[in-house]
């Protein structure tokens, strides 16, 4: 049953009573509110979430870029598994058979109460005719999103060629290295890590992934090394506006930004990897300086195709940590792809606003696109609010339609929704439908406010857990009544218990 059969559609007239409600009475009712979750049991991030909430409009507040750890190394030295220990849980199945595709390859960690982004380099094995490139791009560009590097070696067999490849690459780099030295499953296996040393990476650290051995002190090791704010993923702050061009090969990337620019720039290679680092452009469309950031040049190569989609997904990882919205580029000729999928899957967990952008219209005809619209209805429904724009990037159609398109989209993504007023709607959605009681008690929404935009972040205090599909409601009103079209929304929680009286 979809959320729209659960809940009921927007009554117009609630639309009126927010906007009707007078600021001031507003912002004394949340204060109340405010004041009486010192009834409750708050942590230190909770003050600070409240702290830091502005009801300035113009308040732009981004929450603290996480420092980002890599993990680096050949297949079958475990870096999976070691993944999953420092996650404290098993996350998508990693096969080191070439070919085996992988979902995702961040995740976000937690240490003693640090958190950290993790990614994980695995999916790819270098064959015997490009092991050297195919090595060293893989760890360049991990290396390159990353504050600190774990280098994982399995201590059994020691350094191999390919390890030591590596290690040329990593001590050219800035970033500190920790060397890991894993399957040292007991005491009488520390002396196969010494041999080690021998690589110039300092002390290896002797962990045992499977089993457990080490690996608290290897991350409070860690935590020592990462800094406290990403030194990789800080939010810059003024300037032209960062847009990230997105979307499969052949797609039209390329062109769009080459017909934005006005001239033909080479931003292809067919070479995978060849082209390392996003290519910048100053673009002024619609009398307004643009920066896009072009993720062109990703392509298949032959003796290196299982790594590709790899090489992908990192590689529109990095375009995004420097973009403030995406254009991802579809292609009206053919279907939509889990590719096309994946990447819009990207944009929304980087928190980036989104427009879509439906290139070679110029060659759909009525049959492609009776198919097409029932494809966006099917596959792209929960992007339902980002801007579309219909063009073609070859003959330049609608090119123009991108300007209001991505204005829409960072305006809303810039919005922020006064607490007084976001206290009244969560007080009329409470009231029109209740959340459903669970367990013989029914969880109430003690007060609510918007922690960041950039993107909208909303954190609700509760009583208690509030259903997945109760949170898509109010996040489905907040759109309904305050637009943020072309922007995602978060809406979290905190649940706290009453404080106990002593």
């Amino acid at each position: 049953m979809s959320e729209q059969d659960n809940f009921p559609e927007l009554d117009e007239k609630l639309v009126e009573r927010i906007a009707a409600i007078d600021e001031n009475d507003a912002t004394m009712r949340a204060n109340a509110l405010r004041a009486g979750l010192t009834d409750y049991d708050l942590d230190d991030e909770d003050l600070d979430i409240l702290d830091s909430a502005s009801d300035d409009p113009d308040a732009i507040v981004y929450l603290p870029a996480m420092p980002v750890l890599a993990i680096v190394g050949r297949p079958n030295v475990g870096k999976s598994a070691l993944v999953n220990r420092i996650l404290g849980r098993r996350e998508a199945v990693v096969e080191d058979t070439p070919g085996v595709t992988r979902d995702r390859v961040t995740y976000k960690g937690e240490w003693n109460e640090r958190r950290f982004t993790l990614v994980d380099t695995g999916g790819w094995e270098p064959d015997a005719r490009g092991i050297d490139a195919s090595v060293a791009m893989q760890a360049e560009i991990a290396v390159d999103l990353a504050d600190a590097v774990l280098f994982v070696v399995d201590a059994n067999v020691g350094a191999t060629s390919t390890d030591e490849h590596v290690v040329r690459m990593l001590r050219k780099t800035k970033k500190p290295v920790i060397l890991v030295a894993n399957k040292v499953d007991d005491a009488r296996q520390e002396a196969n890590a010494s041999v080690l040393w021998s690589l110039g990476l300092g002390q290896p650290w002797t962990v045992s992934a499977l089993h457990g051995r080490g690996v608290a002190d290897l991350l409070d090791h860690v935590l020592e090394i990462l800094p406290e704010v990403s030194a990789v993923a800080k939010d810059e702050v003024g300037g032209p506006r960062r847009v990230a061009i997105l979307g499969r090969p052949n797609v039209g990337k390329s062109s769009l930004l080459n017909r934005a620019a006005g001239e033909e720039r080479v931003v292809v290679n067919d070479l995978a990897g060849t082209t390392r680092d996003p290519v910048d452009e100053q673009v002024e469309i619609g009398g307004k300086v643009w920066r896009f950031v072009d993720t062109a040049g990703i392509r298949r190569r032959v003796n290196l195709a299982q790594g590709a989609d790899f090489y992908a997904s990192l590689r529109t990882s990095a375009a995004l940590e420097k973009a403030e919205v995406a254009i991802v580029v579809l292609d009206v000729t053919e279907p939509v792809s889990v590719q096309d999928l994946k990447i819009i899957d990207l944009v929304l967990e980087s928190g980036r606003a989104l427009v879509l952008a439906f290139n070679k219209w110029d060659l759909l005809d009525e049959e492609r696109r009776i198919y097409l619209e029932k494809e966006i209805e099917r596959d792209l429904s929960h992007v339902a609010w980002a801007p579309r724009v219909n063009m073609s990037a070859k003959t330049g159609r609608h090119l123009e339609k991108l300007v209001p398109a991505l204005e829409l989209a960072l305006e809303s993504w810039d919005t922020r929704v006064p607490t007084g007023k976001f206290n009244a709607l969560l007080a009329e959605l409470t009231m029109e439908h209740p959340h459903p009681v669970r367990s013989g008690k029914q969880p109430r929404i003690l007060f609510g406010t918007q922690a960041t935009s950039r993107p909208p972040t909303f954190v609700l205090f509760t009583t208690g857990f509030l259903d997945p599909q109760y949170r898509r409601f109010i996040t489905r009103r907040l759109r309904e009544i305050f637009g943020f079209e072309g922007s995602p929304i978060n809406v979290n929680m905190r649940v706290r218990e009453k404080r106990k009286r002593t």
